[in-house]
């Protein structure tokens, strides 16, 4: 049975920082693609930061330079390491893992940056 679970999540006030972990078994998460996407209420999920099994990344526009996504292939874990957070990047966030047709989400943590 595969898992993703996600922890990390919290309160932060603007400017903040906080690390997102992503936690696999069940697979192994270094040939697969991991993702963290979010989702602020009303509006779409959306993808964040992606690093592929080639280790290529991929940022979304608003969180280049503020947010990095990095691998620990020891402890089948990715991390979402985000800085100078703003009240936009309040949301639930998620980790995804895909390997071809092969995909998987984990359960979402909230993230809230507000005063």
């Amino acid at each position: 049975q595969v898992q993703l679970v996600e922890s990390g999540g919290g309160l932060v006030q603007p400017g903040g920082s906080l690390r997102l972990s992503c936690a696999a078994s069940g697979i192994i998460f270094s040939i697969y693609a991991g993702d963290w996407y979010r989702q602020a209420p009303g509006k779409q999920r959306e993808l964040v930061a992606r690093r592929t099994s080639g280790d290529t990344t991929y940022y979304l526009d608003s969180v280049k330079g503020r947010f990095t996504i990095s691998r620990d292939n020891a402890k089948n874990t990715v991390h979402l390491q985000m800085n100078s957070l703003k009240p936009e990047d309040t949301a639930v966030y998620y980790c995804h893992a895909q390997f071809g047709l092969l995909d998987y989400w984990g359960q979402g943590t909230q993230v809230t940056v507000s005063l």
